[in-house]
């Protein structure tokens, strides 16, 4: 789905003119004396322009109004990884994407995908070139930032959004769903149908989301006055083969352990992972332990059993993430908004129904 680092996915032609026109290369090739070629390279901070050279073009692109926000025509989607635990293979992302792409095409922006990942060796570089760059409206999916990565955020000029992250210092627009309230929902379903004994199996790269729905998972049990019980919350690698394995190894190391009678998972590839691996172990699911996820990642639905889980609305993501750009774009009214997207319960197989059997 992405290629390598800033490379430019397929690019989603501009349907409607802007209502400035932006100042060309052209203009400003002739404002400097420099070839286009030259200007369109020490405007997007590629290798081989000289660092006076550089300068120059990018002093007479701010005189010229180049970098005026009004004039931005384009997005960027940056897919920000620490390690790719999270944002690799997941189909979560992929269907996000899909929203920015229709919306950009409504609002006539051409859209650009790229990664900003931390393993590269030219990182440093890719990230500069980011936060200098004026000339584009940004998305960042920020679901493997952590806090101390917020200077990365600071340093950034151009409009900006952030997807999947949010940090309390409030210097920033950003779109999330609504992890606390949404997990406090499976979690009360969950106690609604006389589970008492209720566990928690938690991502092993604790990001925001996750904890997130941390907070709502020990809110439900203590409104409902149930106890928090440390044996019960089992931390799994957040992907699928991952969970699969941590919890195998769980359940090897441990095969006298006392199980909840339910879990929630911080989201659907740690269910399944999990899921699989409790059924090679003899567990019957949902007649033994019962699991609800979160995301309503496509083949959640055809798991066996199928999966309980809190559907995020994936294209709305997007959508509103490039709303608030276009916003952006044309107000400059330098408010930030924090957006929650809220989830959709779907229920399934996944969970028994313990009522008849407690009485």
């Amino acid at each position: 789905m992405f290629r390598d680092s800033f490379t430019d996915r397929d690019r989603v032609p501009a349907r409607k003119k802007a209502a400035v026109m932006k100042v060309s290369v052209r203009q400003i090739s002739e404002k400097t004396g420099f070839s286009p070629a030259t200007v369109s390279n020490a405007l997007n901070y590629k290798k081989g322009v000289n660092a006076e050279t550089a300068e120059i073009v990018r002093k007479a692109a701010r005189e010229l109004g180049y970098y005026d926000a009004k004039s931005i025509s384009r997005v960027k989607f940056v897919m920000y990884k620490r390690d790719g635990t999270i944002v690799e293979d997941t189909p979560f992302f992929p269907q996000m994407l899909r929203g920015i792409e229709e919306e950009c095409r409504s609002l006539g922006y051409e859209l650009t995908v790229q990664n900003l990942d931390r393993r590269d060796a030219a990182f440093e570089d890719h990230l500069q070139v980011l936060q200098n760059d004026k000339s584009a409206g940004v998305i960042l999916l920020g679901t493997e930032l952590l806090d101390e990565d917020i200077d990365l955020i600071h340093r950034i000029e151009a409009p900006l959004v952030l997807i999947d992250y949010w940090n309390e210092d409030l210097s920033f627009d950003a779109v999330m769903a609504t992890n606390q309230d949404s997990t406090r929902t499976a979690v009360n379903y969950l106690i609604e149908r006389g589970h008492t004994k209720i566990g928690y199996l938690q991502g092993s790269f604790r990001i925001k989301p996750f904890r997130g729905r941390a907070a709502g998972y020990l809110q439900a049990l203590q409104k409902a006055g149930i106890p928090v019980d440390e044996k019960y919350q089992i931390t799994l690698t957040a992907n699928m083969d991952g969970a699969y394995t941590d919890m195998l190894e769980y359940l090897s190391r441990n095969p006298e352990a006392e199980l909840p009678t339910a879990f929630f998972a911080d989201n659907d590839v740690i269910a399944l992972g999990a899921m699989k691996a409790l059924r090679e172990k003899g567990y019957r699911i949902p007649q033994d332990v019962s699991i609800i996820g979160f995301d309503d990642l496509s083949f959640s639905s055809i798991s066996s059993p199928a999966l309980t889980t809190m559907r995020v609305p994936k294209l709305e993501l997007g959508r509103t993430a490039v709303r608030r750009i276009h916003d952006q774009v044309h107000d400059q009214d330098n408010v930030h908004f924090k957006t929650q997207v809220c989830t959709v319960f779907v229920e399934r197989e996944s969970v028994a129904d313990l009522r008849d059997r407690n009485r």
